[in-house]
C-alpha cells in the first residue's frame, strides 16, 4: 500500500521545524547555552511570509512562553548599550517594541515612551517618516510625553536596514531629547542596520540571514 503523499501543509511545517540552524548567538550568549539555545528554539522561520520570498522570523511563541519571555527580558538587560544610570526612558515602536519595552522599563525603574504609526495620537505631535520597500511610513510621539534632555534608549524586536530606528532617533532628537542607545531581540544579517544608525550604541541578541 503506499504511503500518502506529503500535503503543502506539512511541507511547510516541516520547513517552519528545521528553522533554528541559521540563527547565531550574539549578545544572548551573556544567558548562557543553555538558555540561549532554549530561546533560539522557540523562534520560528515562516517562509514566503508575507509574501513569496521572504523569511518572516517569528519571536511570538518565545513571548508566550514563561522562560522564554524571562530569557528575552533577563538577556536584554544584561546587554543594555549603555548603563542604567545613562538613560531616563525606554522607548518602544509600535508593534513589537511595545511587547518588550514597558516591561523592560517598568524593570529597570524607567518610564516607558510609545512612538505610534500615523494618525493614533491626538495633537499636538511630534512626526518622522522612513521608507519601505514599497512607499513611506511614519512614527509619532505627543508633544510633551518627552522632556527636552531626556535620555532615551530606544528598542524594538528586529533591526533590518535601520529605516524604523533611524527614525525613531529623529523623533527623540526632534522633540528635544537625546539618544543613548538601541536594542533588539534580532538582527539580520547583510542589510548595514548598524551601520545606518552611526555611531549610537547598538545590542542585539541573535543574527540571522535576511
Amino acid at each position: 500500500m503506499m504511503a500518502p503523499a506529503t500535503t503543502s501543509k506539512e511541507q511547510n511545517r516541516k520547513k517552519i521545524m528545521a528553522q533554528s540552524d541559521d540563527i547565531k548567538v550574539g549578545e544572548l550568549k551573556q544567558v548562557g547555552d543553555d538558555d540561549a539555545a532554549y530561546l533560539i528554539s522557540l523562534i520560528r522561520t515562516i517562509p514566503d511570509f508575507p509574501k513569496k520570498g521572504i523569511l518572516f522570523r517569528d519571536f511570538i511563541p518565545a513571548m508566550s512562553d514563561p522562560r522564554g519571555l524571562a530569557i528575552i527580558l533577563d538577556a536584554m538587560k544584561r546587554t543594555l548599550p549603555v548603563k542604567p544610570e545613562d538613560f531616563d526612558l525606554v522607548a518602544g515602536l509600535e508593534a513589537r517594541g511595545f511587547l518588550i519595552g514597558p516591561q523592560l522599563a517598568t524593570d529597570l525603574g524607567k518610564g516607558f515612551l510609545p512612538m505610534r504609526k500615523a494618525g493614533k495620537l491626538p495633537e499636538p505631535t511630534y512626526s518622522q517618516e522612513y521608507a519601505l520597500e514599497y512607499g513611506n511610513a511614519r512614527i509619532e510621539i505627543e508633544r510633551g510625553s518627552l522632556r527636552p534632555g531626556q535620555r532615551v534608549l530606544i528598542v524594538d524586536d528586529l533591526i533590518a536596514t535601520g529605516g524604523s530606528a533611524q527614525a525613531a532617533a529623529r523623533l527623540v532628537e526632534q522633540a528635544g531629547g537625546q539618544v543613548a542607545g538601541f536594542s533588539f531581540v534580532m538582527e539580520l544579517n547583510g542589510l548595514d542596520g548598524r551601520k545606518a544608525l552611526g555611531a549610537y550604541p547598538v545590542t542585539c541578541l541573535m543574527n540571522m540571514p535576511a
